[in-house]
């Protein structure tokens, strides 16, 4: 199997790791998960996340095919567009968006000309579909739960596992979205941990307790070890009872709101209005 080359990017702003999976200097690559960085105080955006991993992708002479997102996230806006724009690309994501999309038109009361049918990606996932970029492969996992639409994605020996899994001592994935599903996300974290144990294993995010480093790749073998939520010996029910129970008690995070209006559009903002600008919504009382 062959074991691909992996660059990790960090953004302390929202504690998301974005990925650029390679063969080799000169060869194709795809980005997972993109931040463009936002400032809720303001309304600002800025590249300063997506222009490092376009200055690597750009240093290592690299040709970029796919700008994959395993969901739409709600702690970051994507870049995916930018990312676009300057490198190429097809920008995709599970083609169950459409469901999500469906669900926050009418939170948001989008615009009638959104459409909730994907288009606004280049490529929408199937499950067990194969996306090829030079002599790897890119294998799709479905695994809702968190949301109903979240993609792990297996390239090589290693699995970008979105929101699903965290680090063993962080857990598991919030279940309390709009579709979210605790029984749904077992069931596809058993799909996950039904690997060998030598797979590796990288996190969209970290939120390490106090005193340890950042970290961002683990193993199957020792998610099964010692993941505080999902370890051997944890039953479907046990671990229903500890998710809900556990996601009553959490606030929604910081950047839902804009997050969600943005990444249900590929990345791409709201239609302009007459003076030009584009404009977020605050629902009041719907979260």
């Amino acid at each position: 199997m062959l074991k691909p080359e992996i660059k990790s990017f960090f953004d302390p702003g929202t504690w998301t790791f974005t990925y650029v999976v390679y063969e080799k200097p000169n060869s194709p690559c795809v980005v997972i998960d993109s931040v463009m960085n936002y400032d809720p105080k303001s309304g600002r955006t800025s590249t300063t996340s997506a222009d490092e991993v376009i200055a690597f992708i750009q240093k290592n002479h690299l040709q970029l095919e796919w700008i994959l997102e395993t969901h739409a996230h709600a702690d970051h806006l994507s870049a995916a567009p930018y990312i676009q724009h300057q490198l190429g690309g097809k920008i995709a994501i599970g083609h169950r968006i459409q469901e999500v999309q469906k669900v926050f038109k009418g939170i948001f009361n989008l615009e009638p000309e959104f459409k909730v049918d994907g288009s606004q990606f280049d490529y929408l996932i199937e499950e067990g579909m194969d996306l090829l970029f030079g002599n790897l492969s890119i294998h799709a996992l479905f695994v809702p739960g968190h949301t109903p639409a979240c993609m792990a994605y297996e390239i090589g020996d290693a699995i970008f596992t979105g929101d699903t899994l965290f680090m063993p001592d962080v857990g598991t994935a919030r279940c309390d979205f709009p579709g979210g599903s605790a029984y749904t996300l077992y069931q596809s974290i058993q799909k996950i941990l039904a690997y060998p144990d030598s797979t590796r294993l990288f996190m969209c995010h970290d939120y390490p307790p106090a005193g340890r480093p950042i970290a961002n790749e683990t193993t199957v073998g020792e998610q099964k070890k010692k993941n505080i939520h999902i370890h051997d010996g944890i039953s479907e029910e046990q671990f229903v009872e500890m998710r809900n129970k556990r996601d009553k008690t959490l606030e929604m995070p910081i950047l839902i709101l804009p997050s969600i209006q943005i990444n249900v559009r590929a990345g791409h903002r709201p239609p302009v209005e007459s003076n030009g600008k584009s404009y977020l919504k605050i629902p009041l009382d719907v979260l």
